[in-house]
Order: structure tokens, then sequence, then C-alpha cells
């Protein structure tokens, strides 16, 4: 049956995942081997959510690394996307993998989202200003990590830098000016916490191409005990209000003690930095 996207025979990890384009689905499976890091743990038993899930690869990571035994509520509010995502929760884990087709945001509304079909992971609903940004930024990273990033442009080493910069340019205003303009429903964390009577959230992990800052003021004071790990894509972007300083009060005032803020090799002189946060350890643990 033709579902509108394509079938993977040959993934690292050895799964047989759907995905939209292949080159986007191996970035991203490099994407999620960083976030079990800096004391971030998982167990059997545990409840994952999943906030901008894409097509499932890190819920897929948490589901096995959990030995199939994790509660995963995974978040992706663009259609097209969420469709893939949905029938990989449905191939590996449908009574552990639950898929919404919505985002997670500070309130609840319909939100109007820029679909990039050429570069998925970077859909996002935020305006013109960071848009550009994110395209500039981008371009330099590919650049500064030819040798490291997936292989559609490794063959560009060899050309004389100002040349590979051009064309990396162009390929990326290729990728990025490709929009479509969808309408997509967000609710807050908190929202769905209380519709399923979600007892606790061992790990949180949030990618949200810069609505970060959104998604933790969506969580109700109440709810902030239930939250045991956090980990986190953060977007600084030189035109608006720093958004790491304001995360790392916010987390701490609700009990986080240990939070590290680091930028991986790949992301070096970008505007991407990654944060792990995790309550103390009891006295004995």
């Amino acid at each position: 049956k033709n579902i509108g996207f394509r079938y993977i025979t040959q993934h690292p990890n050895g799964m047989k995942i759907f995905c939209l384009q292949e080159w986007e689905a191996l970035a991203l499976y490099k994407d999620v081997q960083g976030y079990f890091k800096n004391g971030i743990e998982l167990h059997e038993g545990d409840t994952v959510f999943d906030v901008g899930a894409n097509i499932g690869l890190f819920t897929l990571q948490a589901y096995e690394l959990g030995k199939k035994n994790v509660n995963i509520y995974a978040f992706e509010p663009i259609p097209a996307t969420y469709k893939v995502l949905y029938h990989n929760a449905q191939r590996f884990g449908p009574e552990k993998i639950k898929a919404f087709d919505y985002g997670l945001s500070h309130t609840c509304k319909t939100m109007t989202f820029s679909y990039r079909p050429g570069v998925t992971m970077w859909s996002t609903s935020q305006d013109d200003d960071w848009k550009k940004a994110q395209k500039d930024d981008t371009s330099k990273n590919i650049n500064r990590n030819i040798k490291n990033i997936v292989p559609n442009f490794h063959w560009l080493r060899w050309l004389p830098s100002f040349l590979r910069f051009w064309f990396i340019k162009r390929q990326v205003k290729d990728m990025v000016v490709k929009e479509e303009q969808v309408q997509c429903q967000v609710r807050t964390l908190s929202d769905i916490i209380r519709e399923h009577n979600v007892q606790r959230i061992d790990l949180l992990k949030v990618d949200v191409e810069g609505s970060e800052h959104d998604v933790f003021l969506g969580i109700e004071e109440q709810d902030w005990p239930k939250i045991k790990q956090i980990v986190a894509e953060v977007h600084e972007l030189n035109n608006r209000e720093k958004i790491t300083p304001l995360l790392k009060t916010l987390l701490k005032k609700h009990g986080f003690g240990e939070i590290v803020i680091e930028q991986d090799d790949v992301f070096k002189e970008s505007n991407i930095f990654s944060l792990y946060a995790l309550r103390p350890k009891k006295s004995g643990v």
C-alpha cells in the first residue's frame, strides 16, 4: 500500500523505519545519539515525553533503551510529518508509544507553522527574522563541518572554500525557501498531564525549533515536581532575548539542581546548544 513516504531498509541501528527522505533520517539519527549523556538515564517502566518528535527517531531510541517497556508520548504538529511518526509508532510499539498530531506550547490554540518539505526538521512557528538567522547559521555550520555531516555534501570538501560556501548557501536557500503554511493545533503540557492522568515524566525531551521556552511556560506549578529529567535543544539568536539564562532560572526555581548547557562539536560557533537538567539525587541513591 502506498502511504506517501519512503521505507528505509539499511538504517544505522538495523531498524527498518518509515521516513520522508533518507538523508534527513540519517541526520536525525545522529542528533538523537547526543541526548543520553550528562547523567540522563532511562529505565524500564519510565514515562517519556517527546516534544517535537518529527518522524520519531528519539522516540524509537528511547523505546529501545527502555527495553521496549517505556511509556512514550510523542508530539508532532505538522500533518505530513505526524503521519510518518504515527506509522513508526504503530510498527514498533503500538501499545507503548502514543503519537499525537499537535504540538506543545504555553497555551491552547491554533498556530501557523512553516512546513519545509525539503528539510522537515527545520519546520517552525517562528517569524521571518528567526528563519533568516537559522538559514544563515545552517550554511556556516555545514561549511565548518563538511567532513562530519551526512554524505550528501561530502564531495564538496574538494572545492575551493569560497566556491564551496557559495554552493552550500544556494542549497540551503533552496531547501528553506520551499515552505507550506499549515495550521496546527498546540496545547500545554499540563493539559496532557491532566487528560491522560500522567503521574510522572521521567524524561522530557524538547526540540521545537526556537519555541522551547513556550513549552516550559505551559507547565503549571503543580506539575513541575512530576518531571525528573529534561533534555532540550536551545536556540540562541542575537535579535531576541537570550533564552539560556531564562531557562536556567526557570529550572532552578523548580528544583533542578544539575543543569548542563553545552554545544556539540558539529554546532560549534552556531546558535544551537543542548540543555540537560536533572533533579539532585536523594541521599544514598
